[in-house]
């Protein structure tokens, strides 16, 4: 995957690159963590969907109105796959799943299978070619869900839902990822026109199917407005683009490595959830197969 030249005046530093890779990856741990969190409130997935893009919406109203609805100069077809591939339907997706996944599970399907999608998608659509490391770092991501799979069949604890949404999901990520890096847009811009979209998808969900905001208490809602709407909605998303606009789509990736592993910990520390040999080594050996895969070990990235 071709990064963008260091050497361009209008490019953002690799340190900056850097910075905003670990910003995010320890934003989306937390994000997990929120998002497993809210399945004990009254609050549901088109509530916090309305929290996740409405903050951002709001805060970033200068931007998104001086380039409206459909910035000029950038495809329909890249803006629809920016849409969903960060927005409501992403959202969507990986909420209602977190919402009947332990958090360790939930990080190695959503966060391993982020950058394996990136990686098929350069692969049979941008005619890549990775390397030996690459490939078995693949087969490392394959190798911990087989893991996480077969824990399910014979416990139940995973639904057979969260291998089907969550994968999915992942694959809308690494499409959005893919749609950012040749739209033109900023990350700041692409932040806030993915939030509006996305904002007035949720608006129109809670008209035809109601809110729970009203009879949530404030202190649950304000912990999903820092989580869902300042860190994962605003900050995590400018954060993202600035890596994949620094760094490039590939060694953007690699920063998800380090996110199974810390939605792991989060879970059994923070939630209380039990986490056995299994989770444990299904987050590490994903970890380790993400960071491989994504080339962030290779002599060539």
């Amino acid at each position: 995957m071709n990064t963008l030249a260091f050497t361009r005046t209008n490019s953002p530093s690799a340190t900056a690159g850097y910075v905003g890779g670990t910003v995010t990856v320890l934003i989306w741990a937390s994000w997990i963590l929120a998002t497993r969190h809210s399945a004990a409130t009254p609050l549901g997935t088109i509530d916090i969907g309305l929290i996740r893009y409405g903050v951002p919406a709001i805060v970033l109203a200068p931007v998104w109105w001086r380039l409206g609805l459909l910035p000029k100069g950038v495809p329909a077809h890249l803006l629809a796959l920016m849409v969903a591939g960060a927005g409501a339907l992403f959202f969507q997706l990986t909420t209602f799943a977190i919402h009947a996944t332990p958090a360790a599970s939930a990080g190695t399907l959503l966060g391993g299978s982020m950058p394996l999608a990136a990686a098929l998608i350069g692969v049979f659509i941008f005619k890549e070619r990775p390397d030996a490391s690459r490939w078995l770092g693949l087969a490392a991501i394959l190798a911990g869900v087989g893991i996480l799979l077969a824990g399910s069949l014979s416990s139940a604890v995973i639904p057979w839902t969260s291998f089907i949404l969550l994968p999915a999901a992942a694959l809308l990520w690494a499409s959005y990822t893919h749609a950012f890096k040749r739209s033109g847009l900023t990350a700041i811009e692409a932040g806030a026109v993915i939030a509006l979209w996305s904002f007035l998808i949720h608006i129109g969900l809670a008209l035809i199917y109601g809110t729970s905001l009203g009879i949530t208490p404030a202190n649950e809602i304000a912990l999903q407005v820092l989580s869902q709407g300042v860190l994962s909605g605003l900050t995590a998303m400018v954060a993202y683009g600035m890596a994949v606009k620094a760094l490039g789509g590939t060694q953007a990736a690699a920063f998800t490595a380090i996110t199974p592993v810390l939605a792991t910990l989060g879970g059994g520390l923070l939630l209380g959830e039990e986490i056995g040999l299994l989770e444990i080594s299904a987050a590490v050996i994903t970890g380790l197969g993400v960071a491989l895969s994504t080339g962030f070990f290779s002599r060539k990235h």
